[in-house]
């Protein structure tokens, strides 16, 4: 008989347990912004894809803040620093004939956005995946960091 009312007592402990802590999830709000919010880093994004394409920088000078870094690796050789190298890169190159690209807006926190960019034919010949970190200051959507991939089918 004690055993079964210590069986009893543990079920109904837990089962208010359990009540609670989903009362808790109820309780707690979602945090995600609005479509539109989704939008504007979608269309900052295209600045740096318009500057990609044209291979002009002026583009993606609008977006990336001065202080802005980069990271990644072409052609095997790290390439780290200054958003400078980016914009250098850019006027340089070019796209090629048959650039191509993808944005995809990942997450949008009130404050932050981390969108990935697909480029294919880079300079004519190289497959990137960009990330993006966006910041909102003073209202405006500006990247503070680029860091990529090169696709290792297009290494040098």
């Amino acid at each position: 008989m004690i055993l079964l009312y210590y069986h009893y007592n543990f079920a109904i402990s837990n089962r208010r347990k359990t009540l609670d802590y989903a009362n808790k999830i109820k309780q707690l709000k979602v945090m995600r912004d609005k479509i539109k919010e989704y939008e504007a880093v979608a269309k900052a994004a295209e600045k740096f894809v318009k500057s990609v394409a044209e291979g002009n920088s002026s583009y993606a000078k609008q977006l990336f803040t001065d202080d802005a870094v980069l990271f990644g690796i072409l052609d095997g050789v790290l390439e780290h620093g200054s958003i400078e190298q980016f914009y250098h890169n850019v006027d340089t190159v070019g796209a090629g004939d048959h650039f191509n690209a993808r944005i995809d807006v990942l997450a949008v926190e009130e404050t932050v956005a981390v969108v990935r960019v697909l480029e294919e034919g880079g300079g004519g010949r190289i497959d990137f995946t960009d990330f993006l970190l966006l910041l909102k200051l003073n209202g405006e959507w500006k990247c503070v960091a680029k860091a990529y991939n090169q696709n290792s089918d297009t290494i040098k």
